[in-house]
């Protein structure tokens, strides 16, 4: 039975007036204040689907959301079940998450054929056709989600905040989930696209 991993990396906030936090700031992710200020307002709404999450050993059931594709399309989590899953919670407007992109782009090629699906679910990236222009300057080919009638990604940010245990409040936030649904692996920060295959290989 696999056990989930949690790989701890620590993510300031870009306000931070001490001179060993902002020395820290140069290695880790973006703040993602504003988003995880709405998305503190949305956890009432967020906590049914909570509580009917499973376990399997230790491994979380990754709720399961509803949001829009930049075509206007609804997708659902469930809708990959039987896919590997890396679920990337991002912003066009983030420095370490666009260093990400590359991986994810090369990722997508090569083990999309094995039922590799790389979701990202865009945060406080502006309108549809914003996203959709970023996503063609940079060659993105795996789908990305977002908010086309209020602040859809902001629930979703704090659903898996509470099911995890760990408030998302920097981003990128990367998750792992199974064929089965389960999350196995959680990131704070920039990987590689080494240490992202090392990763998945075994659900692959």
């Amino acid at each position: 039975m696999r056990k989930i991993i949690i790989k701890r990396y620590t993510n300031p906030l870009r306000h931070i007036t001490t001179v060993a936090t902002v020395a820290l700031f140069f290695f880790n992710g973006c703040d993602n204040g504003t988003a995880q200020q709405k998305a503190e307002s949305s956890k009432k709404k967020a906590a049914p689907a909570i509580q009917k999450n499973a376990k399997q050993g230790n491994a979380l059931m990754a709720p399961d959301f509803t949001l829009a594709d930049l075509d206007g399309d609804w997708v659902t989590l469930n809708e990959l079940k039987g896919k590997v899953v890396l679920l990337n919670f991002w912003g066009t407007w983030c420095g370490p998450c666009r260093r990400e992109i590359p991986a994810f782009i090369n990722l997508t090629e090569k083990y999309k054929k094995d039922g590799l699906e790389i979701v990202g679910i865009t945060l406080t990236s502006g309108p549809p056709s914003n996203i959709r222009s970023f996503a063609d300057k940079w060659g993105i080919n795996y789908r990305l989600l977002t908010d086309i009638e209020g602040n859809e990604t902001q629930t979703v940010t704090a659903l898996y905040s509470q099911a995890t245990g760990q408030r998302i409040t920097g981003i990128p936030t990367t998750f792992i989930i199974d064929r089965e649904g389960f999350i196995r692996q959680r990131y704070v920060g920039p990987r590689s696209e080494k240490i992202f295959y090392k990763d998945l290989k075994p659900y692959l």
